[in-house]
Parts: C-alpha cells; structure tokens; sequence
C-alpha cells in the first residue's frame, strides 16, 4: 500500500521531533502567538530558534503556573480531552477567610447561570454545573485564604466563575499540577523539556 508523502519544492518534508515543555507562566502573559494589543505572550519567553509548540490548554492573562507546549497534537489533544479525566490542581488565593462550608459548596458545585432570551433577568441552566473535584484550606490569614482546588475538567475561567457563584473573589490563581507532573521550583518565566520520566509518567496517567 503506498504511503502518503509530502515534499516542499520536490524535497521531501522531514518530520520535526516531538517537542515536549514546562513553563512556570507568569502573571500578565497571555497564550496566544500574537496580541492585537501588543501584550506580551507566552511565545517571548520561548527560544527564538525553537521549531513550533502550541499551548496545551489555556491559562488566562490574571493567572500563573504549570503551562505545557508540544507540536504533538495528538498528545495535546488526549490532555485537555475531558474523558481523559486528569486532575489539575491550582493553589488560589481568596478575598476571604474560608471555611468548612464554602469548601463543601465548591466541591458540590451550582448550576451558572445566563441572560434570559429577552436579555430582562438571569435563568439558572440546570443542565451547566460547575464544581471542583476537591478543594481544601492550605493557609489563611486575617482576611485572606489560600485553597488548593482539583479540576478535572476544563471549563473557560472554571474556578473564577465558580468562585463567583459564592460571592469570593479571586486575588490569585497558580496552577501547579496537571496530572503526576508538578511545577516544582521551576522560576517564573522559565521554560525547560520534560524529562523522559515525566513524559512517560503523564502518558501513564491518560492511559
């Protein structure tokens, strides 16, 4: 059966090597290739001679943390896939002193809710719920708290919605696991290849 080929100008394309990253991403930085608004992104903190990864999943311009990058598409895809079922854990700064029972109303969750079709008022969709897997009280302080919240589903701005929900705002929010891999001590703004170990150890996870 013959296979496929492509070719640029009659040479053939060699395949480029899969490229797998970590990057600590700061604050302020959004996850696009370019900004409309000449914001800076993600893509200059990368190497400039790099051949193209994309963003696995997103992280919004206020939030921080564990970003991955590939050109493996296929890998990418089995991560933010919802059935894959992967925990990410993010440690979140609140405007509040938390207690028992706002954690246990953020692990049962709450239908959003949306403008109604004539715009007048605010329905409850039933059918649209957003929760955390787990959420618990890493520290507090006389105002404040620091929560670790686990998702294992992505929704657009999962945790400041559901937060909001509560009547809690979120001062900070860093991501520091997706899966087995962690973040660890990687400085912000730092960006490295995942070792063989930690590549091996995610794909375990997915399967």
């Amino acid at each position: 059966m013959p296979q496929d080929r492509i070719e640029v100008d009659g040479s053939p394309l060699d395949k480029q090597p899969a490229i797998y990253l970590i990057m600590n991403k700061p604050r302020g930085v959004v996850t696009t290739a370019s900004d409309e608004k000449g914001r800076k992104t993600v893509y200059d903190l990368l190497d400039p001679g790099l051949p193209w990864v994309g963003p696995v999943g997103r992280l919004d311009k206020a939030s921080e943390g564990l970003l991955l990058l590939t050109n493996d598409s296929e890998w990418a895809a089995k991560i933010t896939d919802p059935a894959s079922h992967l925990d990410k854990k993010y440690h979140v700064q609140v405007d509040c002193v938390t207690d028992a029972d706002l954690l246990a109303r953020i692990t049962r969750g709450c239908a959003i809710e949306r403008d109604s079709v004539d715009g007048s008022s605010l329905e409850r969709n039933p059918d649209e719920r957003l929760r955390a897997k787990g959420a618990r009280l890493l520290r507090h302080g006389d105002k404040n708290s620091w929560l670790e919240i686990t998702l294992d589903e992505g929704k657009n701005r999962q945790i400041r919605r559901l937060l909001e929900t509560q009547g809690v705002r979120v001062v900070r929010l860093v991501r520091v696991s997706i899966g087995p891999l962690e973040l660890g001590d990687l400085k912000k703004g730092s960006v490295r290849p995942l070792t063989a170990q930690e590549k091996e150890e995610i794909d375990r996870a997915l399967r």
